[in-house]
């Protein structure tokens, strides 16, 4: 398939995807509106249950019936032993008394939801699949074809995406550096798999034949232009989404954005136990020295939920996961919809 017939195969007119978000930085009102306006939305259900799973797409499919993402992690969940927790847990039962909740308490292990989500996704029945932190089965992939639903895995080397092509996708989201949010490395150290965005687009256009879609840093139509002319056949943007007012981005995550003059982002495993890009803050730098303590993913998520529920009702960004990617200085508050059109207009020009 050429790379410009798939966008014309999942029904997307504009090459701009918005990024699955999980943790409700995004709402049924935003991935509808992209959708609407000729993108492809994406609904993040890594953390949903197939009954929120069904809920979500019913609440998107009444306002828009364009083509709709449905994402999930495939994978990243840790089988390494728990560390000491103590260190973490001492930090956590300060910071929760001063917001007033309830004292930390660890996590146990649970089992994975992938399963049971997958077959939501299956029965949801969208336009596309795409996925993050590990790779499909065969099986999976194949049903995913049965039903017509286009497959896309998330890749952030070159040996990542040959591994996503030999089992079956349809795409790869070639995740550059720059991203934010959660890395989606599976073949080695994240540290080794830092790859800048345009340089990884090429590699990966050259050593595979499937449509790349470029991830990481982009933020207006010229990040996009010079994603094309490396050879993707769209970009998937988050941060560029997440000051729209549809976003369900929490007020103070909202202006630390827009706040932003610098890149002050970076790398933590602070709020989940898997690297993530976002911009830096009082929680980040506390656990920083405490980071052997650190629980494995998805573990560090649950046990920091409260703080960061605590920290969004309080409007305190020193204690919230600021998901955000290198581009951010150069956000914009602008609905969903003209977002896209006015992203559209500048890579035209």
């Amino acid at each position: 398939m050429k790379h410009h017939d798939f966008l014309q195969r999942i029904g997307v007119e504009v090459p701009v995807v918005q990024a699955p978000m999980a943790g409700g930085l995004e709402t049924p009102e935003l991935t509808a509106a992209v959708g609407h306006a000729g993108g492809l939305g994406s609904l993040a259900a890594g953390y949903l249950s197939p009954d929120q799973i069904f809920e979500q797409v019913r609440r998107i499919r009444t306002l828009s019936d364009k083509p709709l993402s449905i994402n999930l992690f495939a994978g990243g969940r840790e089988a390494s032993p728990v560390p000491d927790p103590e260190p973490l847990l001492a930090l956590l039962r300060e910071v929760h008394e001063a917001f007033g909740v309830p004292a930390p308490v660890l996590p146990a292990p649970a089992p994975d939801p992938f399963p049971d989500q997958f077959e939501a996704v299956i029965e949801a029945s969208p336009e596309v699949f795409s996925f993050t932190f590990g790779v499909l089965s065969a099986e999976a992939i194949a049903r995913l074809r049965q039903r017509g639903i286009a497959a896309i895995g998330t890749a952030t080397t070159v040996d990542e995406a040959r591994v996503l092509e030999e089992r079956g996708v349809d795409a790869i989201v070639a995740q550059g550096a720059e991203a934010g949010a959660h890395r989606g490395t599976f073949l080695r150290s994240f540290e080794s798999s830092m790859v800048p965005t345009l340089e990884l687009v090429r590699s990966i256009c050259g050593a595979v034949r499937v449509p790349v879609i470029a991830s990481g840093g982009l933020m207006d139509g010229r990040d996009i232009t010079r994603a094309l002319e490396c050879g993707a056949c769209a970009a998937q943007l988050g941060t560029a989404f997440l000051t729209c007012p549809e976003a369900g981005t929490p007020e103070a995550h909202r202006k630390a954005v827009l706040s932003a003059k610098t890149d002050t982002t970076a790398i933590t495993r602070a709020y989940s136990g898997r690297p993530a890009r976002g911009l830096r803050n009082t929680f980040m730098d506390r656990v920083a020295a405490i980071k052997e303590s650190i629980l494995p993913f998805p573990l560090q998520n649950t046990l920091t939920r409260s703080m960061r529920a605590a920290a969004a009702k309080a409007g305190d960004a020193g204690y919230l996961s600021l998901w955000a990617g290198q581009g951010v200085t150069r956000a914009r508050v602008l609905p969903a919809a003209e977002l896209v059109a006015r992203l559209a207009a500048e890579v035209r020009c």
